[in-house]
């Protein structure tokens, strides 16, 4: 623990929905739920006008819809929340070298090591500079956490949502923790927070009253005996700059159950297509693909084979993934299918000239992925029993809440499609709520569209934070713990 709360925790504002409510201005103040939007799909954010209706993240997308019914429901755009996530994370390498993303929209930075905050005053300080910054870069709101450790940091961020700061002061810790439940705390799930409620444990005061005996008795030596130190505010952990990813991996749940052999096939190929895509933009290679499949009784099985050394080429990872399916029963059916590779490295030992044929042949499936295989497709015909509705087609090629450009009207984001029609807004992040058209789905003066930035001029935080308070002497902020606003 530190004698200084220099710990800050960072945690966006339902993101992926407040990015949407950024981008859209119709949608501002309005229940947003982004996921996805089949039979099958899950709520990845909402936004804080659709949690007061009881929706939040991981609920399946039809319950949901039961909850809010007049939500607007949106396909995940992440082209956009990484472009936002970068520019929030080049705002706290500015703060300090040692910061710790936890996910696109979360970090931990170590504020005493980038010498920008050694006390209170300038933590808090500091903090409060990072939330303008982000409001002033990206247009979101994020939620601050300051304390001596990263459990404490994480829980203040929060305690201060949404749209807060909160500084836990050292030596307040066990007062803060008390009344709290035990699920606050990390490694709690619902499981164990069960098991500790039948034993009469319900609030962190009643492990820390328990002892690190009762608790070692009741989950375990390592986890009783770390569960115990959290209920008394301890950690040690650091703040690490490097979290190298184990895997890479993408998965499709289908909203149909799929059965023909073929087909199945096809989506494996697909999947390790779009597995080596994201390997690549990672600068990785790896050496064990992974595929993984679940069946019509929601039995998941996954079958992987290790390669003679790390590889990002596409036809070596397709032709594994195939090999690993023909191992697979699907008779049943197959409602969700995934392709991953781990044993991660920097390098591989495949030939050049043959990496280079791969690229191009990612390129080209790419293009045939995206391109419009609604009426006159011109792609090869597949029996009627698999064959897309026109409706799946219309959704695939115009997902719900994404860009397009229409040469008359300009810059909009599709509200809906089906039956053969678009709906599309045409408005823009700066702009008033604009009208809504309709349009045929294939209509010539439609496109898809890259995301518009959500700030239309960032302001130049070239030299920031140089002006930010840095010591004692500063004299700026206050040392009390609480929620302040901007």
């Amino acid at each position: 623990m530190r004698p200084a709360p220099t710990i800050l925790h960072l945690d966006m504002d339902a993101f992926y929905a407040s990015a949407e409510q950024a981008a859209k201005p119709s949608l501002r103040g309005k229940a947003v739920v982004v996921g996805g939007l089949g039979p099958r799909g899950v709520v990845a954010t909402a936004s804080y006008e659709a949690r007061r209706l009881g929706v939040h993240s991981a609920m399946p997308t039809a319950q949901a819809r039961r909850l809010a019914p007049n939500a607007a429901y949106l396909v995940p755009r992440f082209s956009l929340y990484r472009t936002v996530s970068d520019q929030v994370m080049e705002l706290l390498g500015r703060l300090s070298p040692l910061v710790e993303p936890l996910s696109l929209d979360e970090a931990f930075v170590d504020l005493e090591a980038g010498g920008t905050a050694d006390d209170s005053a300038s933590a808090r300080a500091t903090g409060e500079g990072l939330r303008a910054a982000i409001r002033a870069v990206t247009g979101l709101s994020g939620s601050v956490g300051l304390a001596g450790s990263k459990m404490l940091a994480k829980i203040a961020s929060e305690e201060a949502k949404p749209d807060g700061l909160l500084v836990i002061e050292p030596g307040t810790e066990r007062e803060l923790l008390a009344p709290m439940s035990v699920r606050i705390l990390p490694g709690v799930g619902p499981a164990t927070g069960d098991h500790l409620r039948r034993a009469g444990m319900t609030t962190v005061h009643d492990l820390a009253e328990a002892g690190e005996a009762e608790l070692v008795r009741l989950v375990g030596k390592a986890h009783g005996h770390g569960l115990f130190r959290m209920a008394l505010g301890l950690d040690d952990r650091p703040v690490v700059a490097e979290r190298d990813a184990k895997s890479v991996s993408v998965e499709d749940t289908f909203d149909v159950d799929l059965h023909d052999r073929v087909r199945v096939r096809a989506e494996v190929e697909r999947l390790a297509v779009r597995c080596v895509e994201r390997l690549r933009a990672a600068d990785r290679s790896g050496r064990t693909v992974v595929l993984k499949v679940r069946r019509y009784d929601f039995s998941t099985l996954t079958r992987s084979e290790t390669l003679r050394g790390p590889t990002d080429d596409p036809t070596v990872v397709r032709e594994a993934a195939g090999r690993l399916l023909e191992s697979v029963d699907t008779t049943g059916g197959v409602r969700l299918l995934g392709v991953g590779v781990t044993g991660l490295a920097d390098y591989t030992q495949e030939d050049l000239f043959a990496q280079a044929a791969d690229a191009r042949e990612l390129a080209q499936r790419a293009l045939e992925h995206h391109a419009p295989t609604a009426e006159g497709g011109g792609e090869e015909a597949v029996p009627e029993a698999e064959a897309d509705s026109a409706e799946q087609l219309a959704a695939r090629r115009w997902p719900a809440g994404h860009d397009v450009h229409h040469e008359e009207h300009g810059h909009g984001w599709v509200q809906g499609s089906g039956i053969g029609r678009v709906t599309v807004r045409f408005e823009e992040p700066w702009s008033a709520p604009g009208r809504v058209l309709t349009f045929r789905i294939d209509d010539p003066l439609l496109r898809p569209a890259d995301p518009l930035p959500l700030v239309r001029e960032s302001p130049d935080y070239s030299s920031w934070p140089a002006s930010l308070p840095k010591s004692r002497s500063s004299g700026a902020g206050s040392s009390e713990g609480g929620e302040s606003s901007p």
